[in-house]
């Protein structure tokens, strides 16, 4: 068996999804974080699966006394962190980490905690217009939370988040609240602050990347864009 103070404890990323935890993924493997075989919005795939089993097994958001901890979900990470060769710093980015974050916090109890922030409006705007995201154009789900809409079913949705990131602040967990879209009109120094807080040294190339990748946003907060957002702005 494995044990977790042989490996330096993960970076956990999380928040609403299209809120941009993508895009800080991205920064902080610019500074040296790996995140092993991932897709393309940096979720390790062989974790999203250990997250699909436990999904299948309860609800989407359960309440924080109700979740059932799995006792070797160190071992079961660490194994995945083993095959992939992660490496010093590594990280671990997915929205299920807020909605079970008791699990992570007992199997990584010295972990640094990113949740990453987005405007309610916007968060909600992203999700009724990005292809892959449906959960409520469904009617059952629509029933299921009590909403008539999809608007009402994303500003649900959003709630559930909060409610979760309050609960993590209020355990005591290290975490470092973010919002990405700072960096819309080039102010990176949140950023920078957060990838010294974590240990790691600042990529001095992180706006020139980063940047364009934004640019659709700039030019909507300019008032230049029919468009509000772009599904690539944040994920």
């Amino acid at each position: 068996m494995m044990k977790v103070m042989e490996y330096k404890q993960p970076i956990l990323i999380t928040g609403v999804e299209r809120s941009g935890s993508t895009l800080i993924a991205r920064i902080f493997e610019m500074c040296g974080v790996k995140a092993g075989i991932c897709n393309n919005m940096y979720e390790n795939i062989a974790i999203a699966n250990l997250h699909n089993e436990i999904l299948q097994n309860g609800e989407l958001f359960p309440p924080t006394k109700g979740i059932k901890i799995p006792v070797n979900w160190d071992d079961l990470v660490l194994q995945i962190y083993d095959i992939e060769k992660m490496g010093v710093n590594w990280m671990v980015k997915s929205s299920l980490l807020a909605r079970y974050w008791p699990i992570w916090d007992y199997a990584f109890p010295d972990s640094k905690w990113i949740i990453v922030r987005r405007r309610t409006g916007d968060v909600i705007y992203s999700c009724e217009h990005t292809a892959y995201m449906r959960m409520f154009k469904e009617v059952e789900n629509l029933v299921n939370v009590g909403v008539e809409d999809e608007h009402a079913g994303w500003l649900w949705w959003v709630h559930q988040y909060e409610d979760k990131f309050i609960e993590m602040i209020h355990n005591g967990l290290n975490c470092r609240t973010v919002w990405p879209d700072r960096m819309v009109f080039g102010n990176y120094e949140q950023m920078r602050e957060t990838v010294e807080w974590l240990g790691l040294t600042w990529n001095p190339r992180v706006p020139s990347v980063i940047s364009p990748l934004l640019e659709k946003s700039r030019r909507t907060k300019d008032g230049k864009d029919d468009n509000r957002r772009s599904n690539q702005d944040f994920g």
